[in-house]
């Protein structure tokens, strides 16, 4: 007797683009392959080649970069591709290759970060962050596609994943740009920083990891000892895509020095105001000098204080509010139930989260968020987008594997799954050994 055997990507041609540092790509092409489905690799540099075993669907781009747009288009059509798959949607190659492949009816997958990292990654189809199609949704629309959902929302695990193998394979991929680049003579990176640049900085964030630890252990500490009432400022990597092409300003330096002035004119004279960098920050931003700087212009310097990286639900546990541009890390304080002030595009700015009042008045007396509305909409998040695992860790892409194949695989993206009630049915957390 024998078994039936469906596969449900017969007839699917994957063109995959670049992705997270290290083998997620890689592994995702083998699952996708197991269902049937043929996939392609476009690699830009030694670092997209040393991520992909599978010499025979890899395609060497080594045009310039003016050409990438003709080139792509042939790539699709070339190989009759039906699906587009790429980590982030903004750096040049990729917005070419999207809208090329919109035009075309090609259907488009996004990953990105968890929106509610770091326990989840991001999946979306057409776009992600201030292109997603969470942007064009209000709470009443998320409230009536829950009515197909479950009632219970998953805790998240206590332990998961390490910042370190993230900043590991970040070294090992431009390690390899840098030596072993030789093929890819045209290839620009999409960040303004040379490659040697990014090695550098990698390699010594690498290094200095246990300096940086007791330093962040220091201030955090005085932090909780001091007392005080404080606000948290949650701060970006200035070149992350997010703050470059989902706000208004044109380097961090002017954020912080509206913050410290809003701060300085609004806030009670007994509170304090600390800034926590991103956990990746890696100096290429002179952040803490021009904290320092901007707090002595306006005479507060004694309450400003600067954490650098680390973990955030520490102080987020005793924050009176949090400010951010548009970092995913506000969506922690929502959770809590704190005062938001945000200045960037961002898939949770919603009137319900999110205060519009003058910074020195939301210093000074914020309005609290809608805390039902949140869960709502946190709900609705973890019904669609947010799918369990990580890219970096090997039990991270394990998790994200088991679910997000079959996620690419459906005829509806998940959004519109949930609202006709056939989404699939959710993973739940719990540690992955």
């Amino acid at each position: 007797m024998h078994q039936s055997t469906t596969t449900p990507g017969a007839g699917r041609r994957f063109l995959m683009l670049q992705g997270p540092h290290g083998p997620f790509f890689a592994s995702l092409a083998a699952m996708l392959r197991a269902s049937g489905a043929q996939v392609l690799r476009v690699g830009f540099n030694m670092g997209d080649r040393v991520f992909w075993p599978d010499a025979a669907s890899y395609i060497p781009w080594t045009a310039p970069p003016e050409e990438w747009p003709a080139g792509c288009a042939s790539l699709l059509d070339r190989h009759a591709i039906t699906d587009l798959v790429l980590y982030g949607d903004t750096r040049p190659i990729h917005a070419h290759a999207v809208a090329l492949a919109k035009a075309r009816g090609i259907t488009v997958h996004v990953f990105e970060e968890g929106y509610l990292r770091p326990y989840w990654v991001t999946y979306e189809r057409g776009g992600s962050n201030g292109h997603s199609r969470l942007m064009q949704m209000s709470l009443p629309d998320m409230r009536a596609a829950l009515e197909h959902a479950d009632e219970d929302v998953p805790d998240a695990p206590a332990v998961w994943g390490d910042l370190r193998q993230h900043v590991f394979y970040g070294a090992l991929y431009h390690f390899f740009v840098m030596v072993a680049n030789r093929g890819y003579r045209n290839f620009r990176p999409h960040r303004s920083l040379s490659v040697v640049s990014e090695f550098r900085l990698y390699f010594r964030r690498l290094i200095l990891m246990p300096v940086n630890r007791m330093a962040r252990w220091l201030a955090t500490r005085r932090i909780h000892r001091g007392g005080f009432p404080y606000h948290l400022v949650l701060l970006q990597l200035e070149h992350d895509s997010s703050f470059r092409m989902h706000s208004s300003f044109a380097s961090m330096t002017e954020f912080i020095a509206l913050v410290i002035d809003g701060f300085a004119r609004g806030a009670p004279s007994h509170h304090h105001l600390v800034f926590k960098a991103h956990p990746l920050e890696d100096g290429r931003a002179a952040i803490e000098r021009t904290i320092a700087d901007e707090a002595r212009k306006q005479g507060v310097q004694a309450r400003v204080h600067y954490v650098s990286g680390g973990k955030l639900a520490g102080l987020l546990n005793h924050a009176r509010t949090a400010v951010t541009v548009n970092s995913t890390a506000a969506q922690q304080a929502l959770w809590r139930g704190l005062p938001i002030k945000a200045f960037g595009q961002a898939v949770y700015n919603l009137p319900e989260f999110i205060s519009s009042q003058p910074l020195p008045e939301f210093f000074a007396n914020p309005r609290r968020p809608d805390a039902r509305a949140y869960r709502d909409y946190r709900r609705f998040l973890l019904e669609t987008s947010q799918i369990v695992g990580g890219f970096y860790s090997a039990r991270g892409r394990r998790a994200l594997l088991r679910q997000v194949v079959d996620t690419m695989l459906a005829p509806e993206d998940p959004y519109d799954a949930l609202r006709h009630g056939c989404a699939a049915p959710r993973q739940q957390l719990r540690v992955v050994t």
